[in-house]
């Protein structure tokens, strides 16, 4: 499965900004929309609470067929048998992310420039989310990455790169000729009235550009 995963529109949740009436409307009008990874983030919830809620995010996405990753948590993703997890640079090393999903799950990885993108390779990711690339109201103190720097990270790094951090309908063209896999979006989808129209949208923009 890892070989053959979708990277092309990627949906993380935030709870605090969407506008469905829970996180699996937001999830299952995404998905109707077109996204093709589900990662799941609750930075505010207890560790019950995060359980709870991706287990039943989890039937949404099985029945589906999209990947589940979930966000920081390894034990979480391995508890409700996710598809993988996504670290960043300060979250549980990969190593020991590593060996609580397994070798068979998908670990993701955060990188903001050349160095941690190398890095995360040489360990073994399955991916990198590259960002943040614009500015972002999820994660005000982000480091930007330049284009410049994008584009040296993918002319080194063979792993699929999925962008992040102020991608929406007006910056998903710009990464025409970059040789990305695919853009993940927070706001521009979950804070839209219309989550599965937005997601239809942005996934065709981006895809227009490669």
């Amino acid at each position: 499965m890892k070989s053959e995963l979708n990277y092309t529109l990627y949906l993380v949740t935030d709870r605090e900004l969407m506008t469905a009436g829970s996180i699996e409307e937001c999830v299952e009008q995404a998905i109707s929309g077109g996204c093709t990874v589900v990662q799941l983030r609750e930075k505010n919830a207890s560790s019950r609470e995060f359980y709870r809620t991706a287990l039943r995010v989890r039937e949404i996405t099985a029945r589906s067929g999209v990947p589940l990753i979930i966000n920081d948590r390894a034990d979480i993703a391995s508890a409700v048998e996710a598809d993988g997890v996504h670290i960043g640079q300060e979250d549980l090393p990969y190593d020991a992310a590593r060996r609580i999903v397994g070798r068979d799950k998908i670990v993701g990885v955060s990188a903001s420039n050349l160095a941690e993108a190398l890095a995360a390779a040489s360990m073994g990711a399955d991916y990198l989310g590259v960002g943040a690339m614009f500015a972002t109201g999820t994660k005000k103190d982000a480091r930007l990455v330049s284009m410049d720097e994008l584009l040296h990270i993918r002319k080194k790094i063979s792993l699929p790169i999925i962008v992040i951090g102020g991608i929406n309908k007006n910056t998903a063209p710009l990464f025409k000729g970059t040789g990305i896999d695919g853009i993940a979006a927070v706001s521009a989808i979950v804070a839209q009235k219309d989550a599965a129209g937005a997601a239809m949208e942005l996934k065709s923009l981006f895809q227009k550009s490669v």
